[in-house]
């Protein structure tokens, strides 16, 4: 049986009670004889399962990688002037 919260019209006292889906809860409330109005909550989510977090989206080479940003075109003449020159691949020891 499921359990249900009620709260009082007058005192604002919020009482939980046990009964079956088809019945009614007509009785006063045991605090100050007001009558009891039923409060509805949210419904709990659980996320179980796959494909709920952000790292479930991201396969390897699947192709479902976010788009990069468009690069910013430079003339050549900057490209080349930003590398730095090389090393000679062997130096003759002194």
């Amino acid at each position: 049986m499921p359990l249900y919260d009620y709260a009082c019209t007058r005192c604002g006292r919020i009482h939980e009670v046990r009964h079956g889906f088809d019945e009614t809860h007509d009785a006063p409330c045991p605090s100050c004889g007001a009558p009891l109005r039923r409060v509805f909550n949210a419904a709990p989510v659980l996320f179980k399962g796959s494909g709920f977090y952000v790292t479930d989206s991201r396969g390897s080479g699947s192709g479902s990688k976010p788009e990069k940003a468009e690069k910013s075109e430079k003339p050549a003449a900057a490209e080349k002037s930003e590398k730095k020159p090389s090393s000679p691949a062997s130096e003759p020891a002194a």
